[in-house]
């Protein structure tokens, strides 16, 4: 009789469509994998359709999911219920925007570790379109970006919207009155990468004015937008609250503009799966501490 086990590996197979990656998931080898199928298949009929590069479910395939996903899920269901969150011991992988990184992450991984003290954060930084990526393809668990995202396998939660400003080092731009597009069009630009939202929303708001593109520069890396901004390489366009201390310090100002850009907005984003409980609490505590206020 099938147990859970091998249910577990066909709705990896399932989900992935692949023998190598299921046996990936779930820390096994392909033989094992094979093993297992075949004696769902000898139990149950035909499960799956072999194709040059992947398998199909057939229609018993189809079914056998459905309460693989059941089993799977009630199983989840129990841990969480019963188990004391002491004793899970595992890894949540997440991805994260920098803009959360230089905000607030600390406060969220330290609320995961009282949380779950058992359990590591695996952290990769990124862009949201890498993320959305590596979501789908299952190479990390949670991704804090910006969202949401209208896929139908993916859940969305959303954590907070930041300002974006333009923000220049008092040497290059002095403090006085507001400033209008073309003003601010004077100098080079320095940005989120071009497949970013802000970056998408501030080419078309110089393609709307008619104006003759400046020069912009980009990056993934907050760290580095905001040294070229203090080096006077140009007007940077990012949230003020993470140049909280530059500000501060008298490094930067935000400029007083009438082109303003819309906020972002970041969700806590995951695949639907059946036994993603962790991953469901993990998204909880972070619209928790997203709430609160933003400390740098």
């Amino acid at each position: 009789m099938a147990d859970l086990r091998s249910l577990e590996i066909f709705y990896w197979v399932a989900t992935f469509s692949s023998f190598r990656r299921a046996s990936e998931q779930v820390n096994t080898t392909q033989p094992a994998v094979s093993q297992r199928i075949a004696a769902l298949e000898h139990e149950f009929g035909p499960l799956l359709e072999r194709r040059t590069r992947d398998v199909a479910l057939t229609d018993k395939g189809r079914a056998l999911l459905r309460y693989a996903e059941r089993f799977l899920a009630l199983r989840a269901e129990m841990v969480t219920t019963l188990a004391s969150p002491s004793a899970l011991i595992g890894t949540l992988r997440l991805g994260v925007s920098e803009t959360i990184v230089q905000t607030w992450l600390m406060r969220f991984v330290e609320r995961m570790r009282a949380a779950f003290p058992g359990v590591s954060v695996d952290i990769a930084v990124d862009i949201s379109p890498n993320m959305q990526a590596a979501l789908l393809n299952n190479d990390i668990d949670l991704a804090l970006l910006v969202g949401p995202i209208t896929l139908p396998n993916l859940v969305n939660r959303p954590l907070c919207s930041v300002g974006v400003s333009w923000i220049a080092s008092p040497q290059l731009v002095e403090a006085g009155e507001t400033l209008d597009l073309p003003d601010l069009l004077r100098f080079p630009l320095i940005t989120y990468p071009k497949n970013t939202s802000p970056y998408v929303e501030l080419r078309d708001l110089i393609l709307r004015a008619n104006h003759p593109p400046p020069q912009i520069h980009t990056s993934a890396s907050l760290a580095t937008i905001i040294k070229m901004t203090v080096e006077r390489f140009g007007i940077c366009l990012i949230p003020p609250d993470v140049v909280q201390r530059e500000i501060a310090a008298g490094e930067l100002h935000v400029l007083p503009t009438t082109a303003n850009l819309s906020p972002i907005s970041f969700t806590a984003t995951y695949a639907s799966r059946p036994d993603y409980h962790l991953v469901e609490e993990a998204a909880r505590i972070a619209q928790e501490v997203a709430a609160s206020p933003c400390e740098r």
